[in-house]
């Protein structure tokens, strides 16, 4: 008998329709030669301190560092776990062989690695990858199962990633606790958490600390268009007014027309974070939110898998991306088909292939998240949101580029020089895809934050004809601004921030090169947002993450940059891909881990001071103009 094991019920029922194992049995399905059982995600985790001995049960700094000679694992203390884990022990210990079928990812290895581990079968295991939970790609997974061998390195990776968490995580949380929090009040640490509740507050304190500086900007309106001074912010007013008395009803001159026209290429396919980013600006959704949703069309087999950091596709899905498409063009909403007539302007020949979508060497374990060309059915209003995004983008990069004209006009008063810009778009290309969609936003969200959208939408305006060396009158005017501070984060941007480890990067190419450095992966990143929310260090004001005053204390606590820099777990998230790619060894990754963690331990209980953390009940005030005090 061959027993597969699946990551949740739901999974391991449409695996065993697919292989014929069509009788149910208390915790699996049997039949045609096959037992499909199944997991409730994590059944088993890393051991708890005093697993290793009694001592480590009490919180105390004597006991620390906390770093056994031999890490172990253990089953959940849960009725339903124990039970479950009763009948997959029992199955695999009977077994021929065994099919890992866990999600195709680090962790999904690491689930079903643990579980086995435990139930301890002595037969070969094979391992099944599948993109998608479609019927086809089921079939085509078990027709090209590998040995489970194959994904060692996957499964390092998860363990390294685990024990890492372990390492710091639990000493450094300890650590705090005992030295700085309140009874009763842990002062939680995490590899991942604290670097990024260091982003949230120092984002604050440069808001909080941020002195606006007036400036004076000199423009004028000419054939009732608006020309900016070339010269740019005038730091004084008397600066501003004299070069306004310069040019005050004197002709104003085009001294330069220049047309250039350029080509927009469809913005490239969704990754995990890309979408979580689109769906929190688009819809106010949360990170989670969002990777649940995501989830859910997955596993309704109408969206491939969503934990991914790529947003290519791989060679092979070409020759699928027909049926794909036709599977969009049958689409049906709430009596209509919203994607007919944008999936009809492509029928009839060949579709594109780009290598801006088809590169498989930015594709590792999974590629882009796409529809599968399953036709949607009984979706939530929530749902149906994410999966048009994640068809549109689809649909839009078989579509020819955009292409336009970019006008800029230079006009001179006197010495001043001034300056307009215009785009014009010439063929619309795959802007089409999403033109109803942005008219509907445009009628609905005109403004923002109560601020007029200037940005793209100014650019894409039309100017009037111009003529070098006309002229003719202009009505000037000098206007005082001042500068502003940098934005709270929002999901969104946290969320970007992490993928690129702090550090502002607005390139798409440029950022997708730095994934590698990011902090967290793809699919933790959502939990680790609701962590910090959840230990009450940020809170959400409309769309803005605030830290509150526990959140920014301890961070002004820790001096340690590896507890709290972003570049250097940044660095540590490199070497667990490293691990995974096998360019990196794991034990020198956790043996870097240990003594990293000695180092800390010896630094905090050196710290002379009586400095403590208050835990943050209700919620406060937000504070105008000064950063909450570090505690003494």
């Amino acid at each position: 008998m061959i027993v597969c094991i699946a990551e949740k019920p739901s999974v391991a029922r449409d695996i065993a329709r697919i292989i014929g194992a069509t009788s149910s049995r208390d915790g699996y399905m049997e039949g045609n030669g096959y037992q499909v059982t199944w997991t409730f995600g994590h059944l088993c985790e890393l051991k708890m301190p005093e697993d290793y001995t009694p001592m480590w049960k009490r919180w105390a700094l004597g006991s620390l560092p906390m770093i056994p000679p031999r890490f172990g694992i253990r089953l959940k203390n849960d009725d339903g776990v124990k039970k479950q884990f009763e009948v997959i022990q029992r199955l695999m210990q009977a077994a021929d062989g065994i099919i890992n079928c866990g999600d195709a990812g680090q962790e999904g290895e690491l689930i079903q690695r643990w579980v086995m581990q435990l139930a301890g079968p002595k037969c070969p295991v094979q391992r099944l990858w599948i993109s998608s939970m479609t019927d086809e790609a089921i079939r085509e997974g078990f027709a090209n199962l590998k040995d489970q061998s194959a994904y060692q390195s996957l499964y390092m990776a998860g363990l390294s990633r685990a024990v890492g968490d372990w390492l710091l995580g639990i000493n450094a949380t300890r650590l705090y606790s005992i030295k700085y929090g309140q009874p009763g009040h842990p002062l939680s640490i995490g590899r991942v958490q604290t670097p990024t509740l260091a982003l949230i507050v120092n984002r604050q304190k440069e808001i909080e600390n941020f002195k606006p500086e007036p400036y004076w900007v000199l423009s004028t309106v000419y054939r009732d268009t608006l020309f900016t001074a070339t010269k740019g912010k005038f730091a004084s007013k008397e600066e501003g007014e004299q070069a306004f008395q310069t040019i005050a009803e004197k002709p104003f001159e085009v001294t330069d027309v220049q047309k250039k026209k350029g080509t927009e290429a469809p913005p490239h396919l969704f990754d995990l974070t890309s979408l979580q980013v689109e769906c929190n600006k688009k819809f106010g959704y949360s990170a989670e939110t969002t990777l649940n949703l995501i989830q859910s069309l997955y596993e309704k087999k109408i969206a491939t898998y969503p934990r991914v950091d790529t947003q290519f596709l791989s060679d092979d899905i070409y020759p699928k991306c027909p049926q794909i498409m036709n599977g969009l063009f049958k689409t049906s909403m709430a009596g209509r088909r919203p994607y007919a007539d944008i999936v009809k302007v492509l029928g009839g020949k060949p579709l594109k292939k780009s290598k801006k979508v088809f590169d498989s060497s930015k594709v590792t374990d999974h590629h882009a998240i796409i529809p599968t060309g399953v036709p949607p059915v009984a979706l939530t209003d929530m749902e149906q949101r994410v999966f048009d995004l994640i068809a549109r983008r689809f649909i839009a990069v078989f579509y020819p580029d955009c292409k336009f004209a970019t006008t800029t006009v230079m006009g001179k008063v006197e010495s001043v020089d001034f300056k307009v810009s215009g785009k014009e778009i010439l063929e619309p290309g795959w802007r089409e895809v999403f033109a109803k969609e942005k008219k509907e936003e445009r009628e609905e969200r005109p403004e923002e934050n109560g601020e007029k959208k200037e940005g793209a939408d100014a650019e894409e305006r039309t100017l009037p004809a111009f003529t070098k060396g006309e002229s003719g009158p202009h009505e000037p005017t000098l206007t005082e601004k001042q500068t502003t501070p940098p934005k709270y984060y929002t999901e969104a941007t946290l969320l970007r921030a992490m993928e690129t480890a702090g550090k502002f990067v607005e390139n798409e190419e440029l950022r997708a090169a730095m994934k590698e450095n990011g902090i967290g992966r793809p699919s933790t990143r959502a939990a680790i947002i609701e962590t910090l929310f959840k230990r009450r260090f940020i809170r959400k004001e409309r769309k803005s993450l605030v830290a509150t005053s526990t959140g920014i204390q301890l961070i002004d606590l820790i001096h340690e940059d590896l507890l709290k820099s972003p570049e250097l777990t940044g660095i540590w998230e490199k070497k667990l891909r490293d691990i995974e790619h096998q360019k990196y060894d794991a034990k020198q990754f956790i043996d870097e881990l240990k003594q990293q963690v000695n180092e800390i331990v010896l630094q905090v209980l050196r710290d002379p001071s009586n400095r403590h953390v208050p835990i943050e009940i209700e919620k406060p005030a937000k504070s105008k103009g000064k950063t909450a005090q570090k505690t003494s």
